[in-house]
């Protein structure tokens, strides 16, 4: 299935779908501060390690749209569209997926 967003630019529909064995994960930055008030930069966060998931590709078998996941920290390739970040994950960098 493919994820469709939206682009500024003239109001082009675009749509997303991830290949093969790959994930469309959509997730939040949250602003991270420190006990003593300081606000850490975005160059020296750690990617998120929890996800939803959006869309899949063909080859993926054991994970499903919905599905809320634990993937490794320095997994994937993150890409931006429609203003929302999201990560391409394979597969295999997937640890867990949570229970409802």
């Amino acid at each position: 299935m493919a994820v469709q967003a939206t682009q500024k630019k003239g109001e082009v529909s675009m749509k997303f779908k991830p290949l093969k064995d790959r994930v469309f994960v959509s997730y939040s930055e949250e602003m991270e501060k420190t006990p003593g008030g300081i606000y850490i930069p975005e160059a020296a966060k750690e990617k998120p390690q929890k996800g939803k998931i959006e869309a899949v590709g063909s080859e993926v078998k054991s994970l499903k749209i919905g599905d809320v996941i634990l993937f490794d920290k320095y997994s994937g390739s993150k890409i931006n569209m429609d203003g929302t970040d999201y990560l391409i994950v394979k597969e295999e960098d997937i640890l867990g997926i949570f229970e409802k």
